[in-house]
């Protein structure tokens, strides 16, 4: 039975019932007998860009007192290209420390998550948000989330045109539904009128989550192929006269179902700046009209692309269109970190970009940013990596900068591997996953770094992430070194990704622990030392040396691949 006709999934009739994603949660917000929310509800509230968590290092506890989970709210906020005002972050700074965990944790959708938001704080923290025109909209749920685009704001003009694109996506594909409004800031419903409808996504929305980016060489620190939708700009003296479109791209798997597999996406054309809006609703549409919504295992575009195969989804693409796109042009990136240090633009602004660990500020630098903001200079732009710069500084505001900068010590960076790191939240908080990530990695990258030391590699970019289950938050099929998490304290490692992030890496090992993972990684760190070729990163090095495979026919060997395609 073709996927289109098989029975809907459950969350396809929780959409359809949730009325355009009111569901009862205006109900649900004033139960005070319980810190949680009904189970539909659950679903909806990830459109409003939400999720209910429990605090699992208190589970078994709470069990045995027979106590309710100790549940808490993630909230995520809907900042396109991660730009923020100073006012706007100080907003967010608020929230955290007021209503949340008193933490801000920058994410690798370059936007911000609270953590371990009450119940009874939820609307009064995003009331406090949206007074700053701050919103959670569709950071969650089978919708586009928040679109990510590359951070080089000493480009100027570059920077400027690839971030007013991400934010002209987003706005043309934010739902219609005034649902969110209504529950959280008290907008009142017009008594007898009728739901707007959704002219693009219809009442029940995508099959799953759609993620776009809007990449500008030569640094690829969206990790453009790693989206559902990507639009990498083609620049031609000074002036970005196009993109290159790129589809399918997809991180999640299942451990131990080889019908799910991470994805890079497939270049598939060009086109002017001015069709871009329209090329991403069409291919949302086809997203919308042919994806699986039986199984959601099954429900990424990259999965509809590869059953109805490359040129008939083009076909269908091509056909929605007022003009087909074009032949890509070429492009090429010459790294996938973020640039870390001072920078100055012709403009004579200054920009700063601070190393955070794991995307996770508090205590000390979370003091320091607030008196950067405090300034009121320039902007606060997260970048993909999960790091954060201080952009568009004034002359004559740099030296207070800096002053804070160095107060503060903002200017802490690391070695290479660790500059380049990227942990999921994982454990406790996060509902799937299966190990830790974002609390253990530091530990593990200290080990790391002992040998990278010895070895002369302090300062070598090595791109190295870890995510606590198989879905790949962190984008680990696209690091040099990928740990993805298969139980409490054991991984698979996957070696031999692009440093440009426009090639996956292979399953190395599978179910290794600490001290396995720096027993495979020594002897790699030691060859690649003693007989690297110049200028060679350590994902091609182990490629080039067979470590691992090439690709083969377009596909990387990980875990899932099935057998015929591993001969």
């Amino acid at each position: 039975m073709d996927v289109l006709e098989r029975p809907p999934s459950a969350n396809e009739g929780i959409k359809i019932r949730s009325n355009y994603l009111r569901g009862t949660l205006a109900e649900g917000l004033d139960r005070i007998e319980t810190g949680g929310i009904a189970d539909d509800d659950q679903q909806v509230v990830k459109f409003h860009g939400m999720y209910l968590q429990d605090d699992r290092d208190l589970r078994a506890e709470r069990g045995k007192q027979r106590m309710e989970k100790a549940f808490s709210f993630m909230a995520r906020l809907r900042v396109p290209a991660g730009i923020l005002s100073p006012a706007q972050w100080l907003a967010a700074e608020k929230v955290a420390l007021e209503r949340a965990n008193g933490t801000l944790r920058l994410t690798t959708r370059q936007t911000i998550q609270f953590h371990g938001i009450l119940k009874s704080n939820l609307r009064a923290a995003i009331q406090a948000l949206n007074t700053e025109l701050l919103d959670t909209i569709a950071a969650c749920g089978d919708v586009n989330r928040n679109v990510v685009a590359s951070v080089q704001p000493w480009t100027g003009p570059l920077h400027k045109a690839v971030s007013d694109m991400a934010d002209a996506i987003a706005t043309h594909l934010l739902p219609k539904s005034r649902a969110w409004h209504e529950i959280w800031v008290g907008e009142e419903r017009v008594a007898g009128g009728e739901e707007i409808a959704e002219p693009i996504y219809g009442k029940t929305y995508l099959p799953r989550k759609f993620k776009i980016a809007v990449a500008l060489p030569p640094y690829n620190d969206v990790d453009a192929l790693a989206q559902d939708l990507a639009f990498i700009a083609v620049v031609e003296n000074d002036r970005i006269v196009g993109y290159n479109v790129a589809a399918g791209g997809g991180m999640g798997m299942t451990h131990g179902e080889p019908d799910t597999y991470p994805r890079a996406a497939t270049i598939v054309g060009f086109c002017p700046p001015e069709q871009v809006t329209e090329i991403a609703e069409k291919i949302v549409s086809v997203q919308r009209d042919f994806g699986d919504r039986s199984d959601r295992k099954h429900a990424r575009l990259k999965y509809t692309i590869d059953r109805m195969g490359i040129d008939v989804f083009l076909g269908s693409v091509d056909a929605r269109l007022s003009t087909p796109l074009q032949p890509a042009r070429d492009v090429a990136f010459v790294s996938a970190g973020d640039r870390l240090g001072w920078h100055e633009s012709a403009d004579g602004c200054a920009h700063f970009a601070m190393y955070v660990e794991s995307g996770r500020i508090a205590g000390r630098q979370l003091q320091g940013l607030h008196a950067v903001a405090a300034c009121d200079a320039g902007r606060f732009v997260i970048t993909p990596n999960q790091n954060l710069v201080l952009a568009d500084i004034p002359p004559d505001k740099r030296a207070a900068v800096a002053a804070i900068v160095a107060e503060y010590e903002l200017d802490h960076t690391a070695g290479g591997l660790r500059r380049s790191a990227i942990a999921c939240v994982a454990l406790p908080t996060c509902g799937l996953a299966l190990a830790e990530s974002e609390r253990y990695l530091p530990h593990l990258l200290t080990r790391l770094e002992s040998v990278l030391n010895r070895l002369g590699l302090a300062e070598e970019e090595i791109v190295i992430r870890m995510t606590g289950c198989p879905n790949g938050c962190g984008r680990p099929y696209m690091a040099e070194i990928g740990l993805v998490g298969r139980s409490p304290g054991l991984y698979n490692l996957y070696l031999g990704a692009s440093r440009t992030a426009m090639r996956m890496n292979k399953l190395y090992k599978r179910d290794v622990g600490e001290e396995a993972i720096v027993a495979a990684l020594t002897p790699l760190f030691e060859a690649f030392a003693q007989t690297r070729q110049p200028g060679e990163a350590f994902g091609d090095f182990v490629v080039r040396t067979g470590v691992v495979a090439e690709t083969i026919a377009g596909l990387d060997f990980h875990e899932n691949l099935s057998p015929e395609l591993r001969s």
